[in-house]
C-alpha cells in the first residue's frame, strides 16, 4: 500500500476553522523513525526537540491574494501558478468545489476590467492554462494585490486578512496558498532556535493551489535555492547535523536543487521509491486522507511510522489544514 492510499475518516471537529492566536499556540506531534517513538508537545517545545547543529530549511515565499470573483457569476478564479511561457494555471471554483465546466476560448471577466481566457485543460476537471488580462495593472501579482483575496475553503467560514495567511519567512510574494508549515513560527521562537545552535537557511518555492485528489498530474512551480543554503547544509551534515525541512515545499525545492538546477521550475514528485537525498526530517501539517503528499512523508519517515503518527493524531484530537497543528518527523 502506498502512503497516498493511507485512508481514514477526518471528522469535521478536527478541522481548524480559524487562525490560532498567538500563532505558535498549536500542538506538535513528533515521531522518530529509528525507534517509532511518538511524542505529544506544544509547538513552543520545538527548540528542545532539535539539536545544536541541526538545520531548518524554510520557504521564503509569501502568499498572494489569489482568489478573484468572476463578474456577474458565482464562480471564483484561483490563480495557481505562473508558467515559463507567460500564461497562468488557474482553477475555476464554485461554492461547492471545483467547477467542472469551461471550454477552450472561454473568457471570464473579473473585477477592475481584468479577465482570464481559457487556453486548454491542464488536469481533468480542475486546472486550466489561461491567458490573463490584468487591465491597468503592471503584472498579475499587482492585479491580485488590488482585486484579490486569500484563497479560502469551506472549513474556514470567516474571512481573514492576508496577514493571517503569511509566515514570518514569507518575504517574496508568489504562492497561491500559504506554505503553512511555517505559520506557527514567531520571531521570538526563531530567536530561541538560533540561540540554541539551530541553523535556519532559506529556499524559495511558490506553491500553487492544493490538489484535492491523489496522483493528479503535477505542475511546475517556480523555485530557487541559494548556493549558500547548499553549502551550509553540506557543512552541517559533515559535522553530524540533521536537515529538517519546514514544509513539503521546502523538500521539493531542496531535493530538486541537490543534484540539479538551483532555480527554475520544478514538478518533482517525491515518493518512497525515489527516496530523499538532501532531507533527514520534516516539519509539516497533517494532510488529508489519500493525499499525494503522504508519499513524500513516507519517503522521509517510512510508512509504518507515518501510520502511527496519523493514528495518534486522530486519537489525540490534533487539528488539520493550514491553521492546524503540526507533525515533526525525525530520523
Amino acid at each position: 500500500m502506498t502512503a497516498s492510499l493511507l485512508d481514514f475518516d477526518l471528522p469535521a471537529r478536527l478541522e481548524a476553522h480559524q487562525p490560532p492566536e498567538p500563532r505558535d499556540n498549536v500542538r506538535l506531534l513528533s515521531g522518530r523513525r529509528g525507534t517509532g517513538e511518538i511524542g505529544h508537545h506544544r509547538f513552543t517545545d520545538l527548540p528542545a526537540l532539535l539539536r545544536p547543529g541541526d538545520v531548518l530549511v524554510v520557504n521564503t515565499s509569501g502568499t498572494l491574494p489569489a482568489a478573484v470573483p468572476v463578474a456577474g457569476s458565482p464562480l471564483t478564479v484561483h490563480f495557481s501558478t505562473a508558467t515559463a511561457a507567460g500564461t497562468w494555471l488557474i482553477e475555476l471554483r464554485e461554492p461547492a468545489g471545483p467547477y467542472g465546466g469551461g471550454a477552450p476560448g472561454e473568457r471570464y471577466p473579473l473585477a477592475g476590467g481584468g479577465a482570464v481566457t481559457l487556453r486548454e485543460a491542464y488536469s481533468r476537471g480542475r486546472l486550466w492554462v489561461a491567458d490573463v488580462d490584468t487591465a491597468a495593472a503592471a503584472s498579475v501579482p499587482d492585479y491580485l494585490s488590488a482585486h484579490g483575496a486569500p484563497i479560502r475553503y469551506r472549513y474556514v467560514p470567516q474571512r481573514w486578512p492576508l496577514s493571517a495567511y503569511q509566515t514570518v519567512f514569507g518575504v517574496h510574494p508568489g504562492s497561491a496558498e500559504m506554505p503553512s508549515a511555517g505559520r506557527p513560527f514567531t520571531h521570538e521562537l526563531v530567536t530561541r532556535l538560533v540561540t540554541a545552535g539551530v541553523l535556519l537557511v532559506p529556499v524559495l518555492l511558490h506553491t500553487g493551489v492544493a490538489s484535492p485528489e491523489a496522483h493528479e498530474r503535477p505542475y511546475p512551480e517556480r523555485f530557487a535555492v541559494p548556493a549558500t543554503t547548499l553549502r551550509t547544509i553540506a557543512r552541517a551534515r559533515a559535522d553530524g547535523g540533521r536537515v529538517i525541512a519546514v514544509g513539503t515545499t521546502a523538500v521539493r525545492a531542496l531535493e530538486t536543487a541537490w543534484n540539479g538546477p538551483h532555480s527554475g521550475w520544478t514538478d518533482l514528485v517525491v515518493t518512497p521509491e525515489r527516496g530523499v537525498r538532501a532531507v533527514d526530517g520534516l516539519l509539516t501539517g497533517f494532510h488529508e486522507p489519500r493525499a499525494s503528499h503522504l508519499d513524500m512523508l513516507a519517503a522521509i519517515a517510512g510508512t509504518p511510522l507515518l501510520q502511527r503518527c496519523y493514528e495518534a493524531a486522530l486519537e489525540g484530537g490534533y487539528r488539520w489544514h493550514e491553521f492546524g497543528d503540526v507533525n515533526l518527523l525525525l530520523p
